[in-house]
């Protein structure tokens, strides 16, 4: 009889821990999808996190079909609590983020890794 109270109030405590978790709710949305092919959506949730993004088609080669060129910004607060800010761009080279807590490369890195790029290796070089 004790094992059966004791699994009854288990089982009541698991039930009332998942009624008492938040999911969070969608308090603001938009979105739009143009014919040309661009488009915007944004979102916001009850509990501080957004989301915001807009597209438009660009031709980079004439060859090619067109890329889609993407910005945007989405936040949140991170489980220390820390809020969490990061904008966008997603193109041809990429997808380049920016925030406060991304880290920056360097200077003397950033001007290292530039003379490697303009001074490639030469093919009459021995390899060593």
């Amino acid at each position: 009889m004790k094992f059966l109270v004791v699994i009854s109030v288990a089982m009541l405590a698991m039930a009332s821990a998942d009624v008492s978790e938040h999911q969070p709710v969608i308090v603001k949305q938009s979105q739009d999808i143009s014919p040309d092919g661009s488009y915007s959506y944004s979102y916001e949730t009850d509990n501080g996190i957004s989301h915001s993004e807009s597209g438009n088609p660009v031709v980079t080669d004439v060859r090619s079909a067109p890329v889609v060129v993407t910005q945007g910004q989405y936040q949140y607060t991170s489980p220390d609590g820390t809020p969490i800010k990061v904008t966008y761009v997603a193109d041809h080279n990429g997808f380049q983020p920016q925030g406060e807590h991304i880290p920056v490369v360097s200077p003397l890195i950033q001007r290292a890794l530039e003379y490697i790029r303009s001074h490639p290796p030469q093919s009459d070089q021995p390899n060593l």
